[in-house]
């Protein structure tokens, strides 16, 4: 068994969580006026392309994907490496689309825009289905550090969730968008780093990592199957990752109010760009971190011999076995992980405050500017508390990249294509638009939660053989993946629950916008071409 956490790691672990809750208190000495609730959710509107394009990265490279992504390939191979691709059509239709309707109308919260589109049932549609997303994803992502530091470190899980969630809640409630702009990526990369280095000296190299990876079947990439059920494959990945990345950045209000905050178009459209960099950067990092972890186990795997309990918690094993001899290095690699997981947190307390804000409060109650920045910041305070409390429920949920990327397909793809419906279908109205969104969701719901009672099938998912044969200790609960029992479906309704998992958001998308177009048109399109509704689309083509 490897051992726990010593001084050395506590201190650099604190001073990290130190230096977080230190830059909010900085901006909220720097700008003592309380200013505007605007000024505090959008920072402004005066910042520039990079501060901007390293928070987009951050915000939603968290927790997840230092824990999850290497575990992922341990399991099923390197194939996760073609959300390179993913990641740039995401910013191409993000710039392209998106952008430009969202910086001129100069909105704070992008469901504004559904009720300049559509009418204010949408929008609160809307803004309730982005909050429940936001409050579930945030969830996950405070108990996914946790749970694997708890495991493997010895630290209390709920001491370390509390914890994150205080840190995030406070982090956010006193410096707003700034603070979080400002948050510190670079942990991220040194400890994906610091792990790589490690490995390669211990294995002998770059090329001992990569032959053993290509013996144990990890860099099964030119895997081009089209069956839709298979778990990941060279379609899933590009086509569903892109479509779960589009929801992300094209109308999600936690990355939208990011490049919004810039001071011009172009270096908006920029701190796309560079982020994309960014984020290519973090996934091969991943990548490689997970070549890393199986060269070293591949005689030995922790999990099926009963060290970690769950996949997740492989990459914090590694971690404290390798850097055994370094105090102080595990602490940074703990870092990395809560580094992750403050800025998703506090981006996404910080969107939910927003959408509060200027969706549910500012519409119906006649408050001063003043009144408003006071309720964003005590905003920011409960969603920091049910955020925590969500954590909770996040331990029900199986693997946490899946889950994540499933409440992002359930939930975010019925919503982009109602934003899609509107920019791009000028004809379709709003009875349209609500029974479409309506439609995608209670259909990814159903698949959705069908796979989750319903787990496919090891032949749809196929995770790659791993073994114990070189272990010196016994192992306690070795068990065989063929021998696990599923529970059996009727034939019709079984290949529905096996969809790969990265398929609900084009599920959800496009059964939105066939039955918004199909509504519309049985409904009549007469009445679109007033007013205000009639000007919203002319700036959309423009």
């Amino acid at each position: 068994i490897t051992s726990s956490f010593v001084m050395a790691d506590y201190v650099v672990f604190a001073l990290m969580l130190g230096v977080s809750a230190a830059v909010g208190v900085y901006y909220a000495c720097v700008d003592k006026s309380p200013g505007t609730s605007g000024e505090f959710l959008t920072g402004g509107r005066r910042l520039t392309a990079l501060p901007v394009s390293l928070s987009l990265t951050a915000s939603f490279m968290s927790a997840i994907t230092v824990l999850s992504n290497p575990a992922e390939v341990y399991r099923y191979g390197a194939i996760l490496g073609f959300y390179t691709l993913s990641y740039l059509v995401t910013m191409l239709v993000t710039s392209e689309l998106f952008l430009p309707v969202f910086y001129k109308l100069a909105i704070t919260s992008t469901y504004e825009y559904l009720e300049l589109r559509f009418n204010r049932a949408t929008r609160l549609l809307g803004t309730m289905l982005f909050i429940v997303q936001t409050i579930l994803y945030t969830g996950i992502v405070i108990y996914a550090p946790a749970l694997a530091l708890n495991q493997v470190t010895g630290m209390n899980l709920w001491g370390a969730v509390i914890s994150t969630g205080v840190v995030c809640t406070f982090y956010c409630t006193v410096g707003g968008l700034k603070a979080v702009v400002w948050t510190d990526l670079g942990v991220m990369m040194a400890g994906f780093l610091s792990v790589i280095v490690r490995s390669v000296v211990l294995q002998g190299g770059v090329m001992p990592i990569i032959s053993d990876s290509q013996r144990g079947g990890r860099l099964n990439v030119w895997d081009f199957d089209t069956n839709p059920l298979r778990r990941h494959t060279f379609w899933t990945v590009t086509v569903g990752g892109s479509f779960v990345w589009i929801s992300i950045y094209g109308i999600n209000q936690a990355q939208v109010q990011r490049y919004i905050s810039c001071k011009s178009l172009a270096h908006a459209r920029l701190s796309l760009y560079i982020n994309l960099f960014g984020l290519w950067s973090i996934l091969l990092c991943s990548v490689f971190a997970g070549m890393c972890l199986y060269s070293v186990y591949k005689h030995c795997d922790p999990w099926s011999s009963g060290q970690v309990s769950a996949s997740d918690q492989l990459m914090p094993y590694l971690v404290m076995d390798i850097f055994r001899a370094y105090p102080g290095l595990p602490g940074l690699f703990v870092a990395a992980a809560y580094s992750g997981s403050l800025s998703t947190v506090s981006s996404s307390i910080n969107a939910l405050a927003a959408v509060t804000v200027e969706d549910l409060i500012r519409p119906y109650i006649r408050l001063s500017e003043k009144q408003l920045s006071w309720i964003s910041k005590g905003m920011s305070l409960l969603y920091g508390f049910l955020c925590i409390a969500m954590a909770g429920l996040a331990s029900l949920m199986g693997g946490i990249l899946q889950a994540a990327i499933s409440i992002f397909g359930i939930i975010g793809g019925p919503l982009l294509g109602l934003f899609t419906l509107g920019i791009l279908c000028p004809w379709a109205n709003s009875k349209g638009a609500l029974s479409g969104l309506v439609s995608g969701l209670v259909v990814s719901l159903w698949v959705g939660i069908g796979a989750q009672i319903y787990p496919p099938p090891p032949e749809m998912t196929r995770p790659l053989p791993l073994s114990t044969t070189g272990c010196s200790f016994n192992s306690s609960n070795s068990f065989n993946w063929t021998s696990l029992v599923f529970p059996t479906l009727p034939v019709v309704l079984s290949p529905w629950y096996s969809l790969s998992y990265l398929y609900f958001s084009p599920l959800g998308t496009l059964i939105s916008i066939c039955i918004g177009l199909l509504v519309s048109v049985f409904t009549g399109t007469k009445h679109l071409y007033s007013g205000q509704k009639s000007r919203i689309f002319q700036l959309d083509v423009s």
